[in-house]
């Protein structure tokens, strides 16, 4: 009976160790910020002006992320019949459908890709250093939900990898390592 207990104490010391190990986020302010692009010549527009304050396109992008719904969900019934006819292929083909629809329903509600352009005067080469830049940045203004919202529904993919960029982030700072 003691070894039982034993054993059972020693799994469960095991478990809350391998749980406590896992992957850190560092605070904003152990974390290095990516250098922007001081205009709009990136492939990634911010959502912040050079002076701090949300770009024009934020305010039309936040009614975007129901025009990304819908995309969505046209891409789900686009799959859903696909997948009649292709079972497995048929729900990714539509999955990505519904990503590209949703994206340029999003840029049209924002006012297309030139108005974004045009109200951007920050830009960035990469997704990654985006994201990193406005959670160092811009994680304690009252609207970072909003902008994250925005720049989410213009670029997906950012939907799926915001965390893992910060992750990465704060495995390169060394945080939780």
């Amino acid at each position: 009976m003691n070894n039982i207990k034993l054993l059972v104490a020693v799994c469960l010391s095991l478990l809350l160790t391998a749980c406590a190990m896992g992957p850190q986020l560092a605070q904003p302010n152990q974390l290095r910020s990516p250098t922007p692009i001081q205009d709009n010549s990136g492939s990634y527009m911010s959502p912040y002006t050079s002076d701090g304050v949300l770009a024009e396109w934020v305010n039309n992008a936040r009614n975007a992320e129901m025009g990304s719904s819908i995309g969505g969900m046209a891409g789900a019934y686009a799959g859903q019949k696909l997948a009649e006819n292709i079972p497995f292929f048929g729900g990714m083909l539509g999955q990505a459908v519904g990503e590209s629809i949703g994206r340029e329903v999003a840029l049209e509600m924002a006012g297309g890709e030139e108005v974004i352009r045009g109200s951007s005067d920050i830009s960035f080469n990469s997704l990654q250093d985006l994201a990193v830049w406005m959670y160092v940045n811009h994680s304690s203004h009252p609207h970072y939900q909003d902008a994250l919202n925005s720049v989410m529904s213009i670029y997906p993919e950012m939907k799926t990898n915001y965390m893992q960029y910060l992750y990465n982030a704060s495995a390169g700072a060394g945080v939780g390592y």
